[in-house]
């Protein structure tokens, strides 16, 4: 009998001890508790490995040489190594979902706009509101405190926000030499009726659509309306409107305006006539609107498809919980060493030592430094996506080229924030709605945001089937939830 009640009394702890390894449900409790056991108890003298899984071109052919090099830095200034799982890019998301629907161990974790919500909600990270502020407060003054309230999920911070180009502008992109050659002075052409005339001036010449769109179409048109996090661009608040008025985007001026621009563009043969259906966007276009800073066009448009490339602002910076959850790092609500994780994030984002070492490789393999403190690359084998670490404005610029992370800065810091900076929608009463507004969403996107269909028509037809399948419940919910928020 003695040894049933053991055995029941293990099989207990040893569940006791599997819930726990999947993450904490009470994140304050759960909190304070390894605030007071996890990193206080080991020692300030001890070495803790930290495991960080983030997204890339798979592991680099000279990770070892390199996590040694990077390691003997971090044990010397924190006491911290760093074991890192660089998955490649078609892996991703099944390897993520084993991680995070297994509860396998991690420190940190790469996530973003698409998964960051949900995971949250989940339970996967671990709650850092109070926590930032005392053991990365360098890091927490540096990134601005708009990023930190984008990235708050029920008025808490789950994630460390990539602080980069996470405002988004639009622009123009021309190849310079084909506008030369036309004599079109790119610079007075800043909005979509603009481009119009010398859109059909190259179209004349060249005998070809200069404006080549594949079905994904001209989405940068909605660029102005925070979605939220529904994941239904029909639906949005202007991010200026100070009465967060949610409406029907498409019926807006402005948008509708742009649409029938480019409807006028389909009819004339200035957009691809196959950009409905095509599913990939060729190397070369003459002019498209891209999402950047002015050098890109020097150093990634233009070396892209071969040619000197020009942009041409179109739209002001904006910045949203989407814009600026592109590029996050969650430290997962089980970590042993959540004190840690932070500092060492405090120090990936502003030792530029670490920053370099992650965005460029190792030094005197994939990099060195010139005589005047510049980056010169000895080669393209470092497999790391620079994206996902940490800012991009401690990276030390590479010799002869732009510094074009100030470039990028600057436009963050000129961003206009979104009126709903912080706020999700709950989509707890919505669900249905949800699933069966999206579905006729996708049904008429591609013809719609590529111009092949009459706008006008198109929008009462779309708009009509979106309140078959319950848009003005969702647009009611939403309102509700929004004034529930700003109107305490």
């Amino acid at each position: 009998m003695k040894k049933k009640i053991f055995a029941l009394l293990l099989v207990v702890v040893m569940m006791g001890t599997l819930f726990v390894g999947c993450g904490a449900s009470d994140q304050d409790n759960s909190n304070d508790a390894n605030d007071q056991t996890n990193d206080s108890a080991a020692g300030k003298d001890k070495v803790v490995t930290l495991k960080w899984v983030m997204v890339g071109n798979g592991m680099p052919s000279n990770y070892e040489a390199w996590q040694k090099n990077i390691n003997a830095y971090l044990e010397d200034k924190i006491g911290v190594n760093i074991d890192v799982e660089v998955v490649s890019w078609g892996d991703w998301d099944n390897r993520r979902n084993v991680i995070v629907n297994s509860g396998e161990y991690f420190d940190i974790l790469f996530t973003d706009v698409g998964r960051y919500l949900s995971e949250a909600q989940l339970g996967t990270y671990y709650d850092i509101t109070k926590l930032v502020k005392e053991n990365a407060s360098d890091l927490y003054k540096y990134i601005p405190e708009d990023y930190w309230e984008a990235v708050k999920v029920d008025g808490k911070i789950y994630s460390i926000p990539t602080y980069k180009d996470s405002s988004v502008t639009q622009y123009f992109v021309w190849d310079k030499g084909l506008a030369d050659k036309y004599d079109i002075d790119i610079q007075k052409h800043t909005t979509l009726k603009d481009l119009t005339e010398p859109l059909r001036t190259l179209k004349e010449g060249e005998g070809t659509a200069p404006f080549i769109m594949d079905k994904v179409g001209l989405s940068g048109i909605l660029t102005m309306y925070d979605g939220m996090g529904a994941e239904l661009e029909p639906l949005g608040v202007r991010i200026d409107d100070e009465t967060r008025t949610v409406v029907n985007v498409l019926k807006e001026e402005q948008v509708m305006n742009d649409l029938k621009t480019i409807h006028q563009w389909y009819k004339e043969g200035i957009i691809n006539a196959d950009a409905p259906t095509l599913a990939e966007l060729p190397t070369y276009r003459m002019v498209f609107m891209a999402q950047g800073w002015p050098s890109a066009a020097k150093t990634t448009w233009g070396p892209n498809m071969g040619v000197e490339a020009e942009a041409v602002q179109h739209t002001k910076p904006v910045l949203s919980n989407g814009t600026v959850r592109g590029s996050l790092n969650g430290i997962y609500s089980g970590s042993k060493h959540p004190e840690k994780a932070l500092e060492f994030l405090q120090l990936v984002n502003l030792d530029s030592h670490v920053r370099d070492a992650f965005y460029y490789g190792l030094e005197g393999d994939n990099f060195k430094y010139t005589e005047d403190g510049k980056v010169e690359r000895l080669n393209s084998d470092w497999s790391m996506a620079g994206y996902t670490q940490g800012t991009f404005f401690t990276v030390t610029p590479i010799a002869g080229e732009v510094d074009q992370w100030e470039e990028v800065k600057e436009l963050n810091e000129q961003a206009t924030g979104s009126v709903l900076l912080g706020f999700d929608l709950d989509p707890s009463n919505i669900q249905n709605e949800l699933a069966n507004c999206r579905a006729v969403w996708n049904k008429y996107k591609s013809e719609l945001l590529t111009g092949a269909r009459n706008p006008e028509e198109l929008v009462e037809t779309v708009t009509t089937e979106l309140e078959a399948a319950g848009f003005n419940k969702i647009i009611e919910e939403a309102q509700n939830q929004i004034n529930a928020n700003y109107n305490k």
